[in-house]
């Protein structure tokens, strides 16, 4: 049953320290943020970004947009103090172009990470892309590549005409192959189509089932990789595109060696959020792991359990803190976002960050 937006609120800001369920040797903090509309203030040419320009609706000045910079930099840092580890690798989505990611990993207070960009271009009209940021120390990059959205999958009941079809544009889908100590990772990174006006739900369904194809398939090219698929998926854990067009199993026990395992569906159930709307909490920003790294050999890098008080066991983390979040008013209680109202408030982001530990 899901929880009231008040329970849920205390319970993710409480009861949400995470603690390692066992001692560990050596580990990696792998996870996703929407950084909520992260444009510079100069237009790119075939993007629909005039609201982010001085000019336009946003007033998007470059004091805003440093100010913007500044509180993405304080979260993904607020991250590693409570780790005691920057993330070795951080997908990210809803930012412009590369320019902004490097201006991003060069503000003074994640500079020491020295994150690296692995970024493509995409169709997207509103012109927001998914990339990923990773330490060279920690993760190699062997391989990247887009994946781009197309209608020919079985998971489409979608009533646009063939030159809707045509014109419909959304992000391409990132895929980042590599190692970590060793071993071969492999990262998909994407954000599927709006819930805006209630639809898109096929939509969703096929980008998912475009990444579980990819992921099978290289599955079979590299037997024993490790993947994670991270992203806003604008579906809550249970719903069709994440429970069965990506086959996102709620245990790790359900899962066979076809399935992902989805340890935000219990954390759901639980009361943690990510975002909300209209009251109710969801937890559209998800990491979901392959059976290789869910059930990994004894040795080598696993998922890792993370405890939280009330002996409940987890294995991600919505990572929220009072600073990020509203602290009166009507969205009392919420992720304290960039505008309100259409008015700039200077907050952080929309959406709660999210991540998972891999360790042994």
């Amino acid at each position: 049953m899901r929880k009231s937006l008040l329970f849920s609120v205390f319970f993710l800001l409480v009861f949400s320290a995470p603690v390692f369920a066992q001692k560990v040797k050596e580990s990696y903090v792998i996870g996703f943020y929407n950084l909520e509309n992260l444009f510079d203030t100069v237009h790119d040419e075939g993007k629909n970004d005039y609201q982010f320009l001085p000019e336009g609706q946003n007033k998007w000045t470059e004091a805003k947009y440093r100010k913007k910079l500044h509180n993405m930099a304080t979260v993904i840092k607020a991250m590693k103090e409570e780790n005691h580890h920057w993330h070795t690798v951080l997908g990210v989505s809803e930012i412009e172009n590369r320019h902004v990611l490097e201006d991003l990993v060069s503000q003074p207070e994640i500079l020491e990470a020295n994150y690296q960009i692995v970024h493509y271009d995409g169709p997207d009209r509103r012109g927001v892309d998914c990339a990923l940021l990773y330490r060279p120390s920690e993760f190699t990059v062997i391989e990247s590549l887009t994946i781009p959205f197309t209608f020919y999958g079985v998971a489409l009941n979608n009533p646009m005409s063939p030159e809707e079809r045509q014109q419909f544009r959304t992000r391409d889908i990132l895929m980042v192959r590599g190692l970590i100590a060793g071993e071969m990772f492999a990262f998909y990174v994407l954000h599927l189509p709006s819930r805006l006006g209630g639809k898109g739900g096929d939509l969703r369904a096929r980008g998912a089932e475009i990444v579980y194809e990819h992921a099978q398939r290289l599955e079979r090219r590299f037997p024993g990789v490790k993947i994670v698929v991270m992203g806003d998926m604008n579906d809550d854990p249970f719903n069709e595109s994440m429970a069965q067009l990506l086959h996102g199993q709620k245990t790790m026990e359900a899962m066979t060696e076809k399935d992902f395992y989805n340890p935000y569906w219990t954390m759901l159930e639980a009361g943690y959020g990510s975002n909300a709307y209209r009251g109710v909490w969801s937890i559209f920003d998800q990491e979901l792991v392959n059976y290789n790294l869910a059930h990994a050999p004894e040795g080598t890098l696993k998922l890792l359990p993370l405890i939280h008080r009330r002996r409940q066991t987890f294995y991600g983390r919505v990572f929220s803190k009072p600073f990020m979040t509203v602290q009166e008013g009507q969205y009392k209680g919420t992720p304290f976002r960039t505008f309100s109202g259409g008015n700039f408030v200077g907050g952080y982001s929309d959406h709660y960050p999210t991540y998972l530990i891999v360790g042994k």
